[in-house]
Order: structure tokens, then sequence, then C-alpha cells
């Protein structure tokens, strides 16, 4: 068994891939329309991971507060957290929280789509499970 894919819900599909897309890099895979079920959704990939993004056809939308301890949220890692937390600020995206550190371990960082989904960079220095 693996996990298959995380899925969030966000208000504008069109807008929320190009956020993923142009911002964090990930590849549209495909796009579907379900006039029964009332949503349509965008499937993502970035290396080995699988977002779903769903919206609501008839525009309704809950937000998610991105509040403390930011649960649930996405997390993806990267090579070198301070690169990946200044190219989020050359494109507008607010840090919510980071970068933070567990000294000789890992650090993170937290940012939110814009839809408040949260989403972590970690990078990892030392693995040590």
């Amino acid at each position: 068994m693996r996990i298959d894919h995380v899925a969030c819900e966000v208000a504008d599909l069109d807008a929320s891939v190009r956020f993923y897309v142009e911002r964090l890099g990930f590849v549209e895979s495909w796009q579907h329309r379900n006039e029964e079920e009332g949503e349509a959704c965008a499937f993502l990939k970035l290396g080995d991971v699988y977002l779903e993004l769903l919206a609501k056809l008839d525009g309704s939308f809950t937000s998610s507060a991105a509040v403390p301890p930011y649960c649930p949220h996405l997390a993806l890692a990267v090579e070198d957290l301070d690169a990946s937390a200044e190219a989020l600020v050359r494109q507008g995206v607010p840090i919510l929280r980071g970068p933070l550190e567990v000294p000789g371990e890992v650090r993170w960082l937290y940012f939110a789509d814009p839809d408040h989904n949260v989403i972590e960079y970690v990078q990892w220095i030392k693995r040590s499970w």
C-alpha cells in the first residue's frame, strides 16, 4: 500500500492550477469536470507527489483559515530552504511562519496557497528515521 495523492478544496480551479504550476513547479496532469457531483478537479504532479485540486461548480467554497498548528498541510522537501524562501518572497507569496529549525536535523517554513491551504517547505539536514 502507498499514499496515492493529497487533495484540497480551492475556490478558483484555474487560478489555483496557475499558482501551483507557476510558483511551485508542479506539472498539470489532467482536469475533469463532473456535472453529476457538481465539482471539477485537476491533478498536478511534482516528483512523486500527486495533488488533486477540487472546486465546486456552483462557486461555493469553505475556506480553511491558515492558523497554527497549520494542520493539515502538504509538506514538500526542498534542497535549500533559504533559496526556496527567497523564491517565495520574490513571487509575492507570504511566509506564514519560519524558517524554524531543530539544529542539525531539520529546517522548515509554512506558507499558503490563495485559498489558505497550508504548504510546508522542509529541508532535512540529517534524517534519522
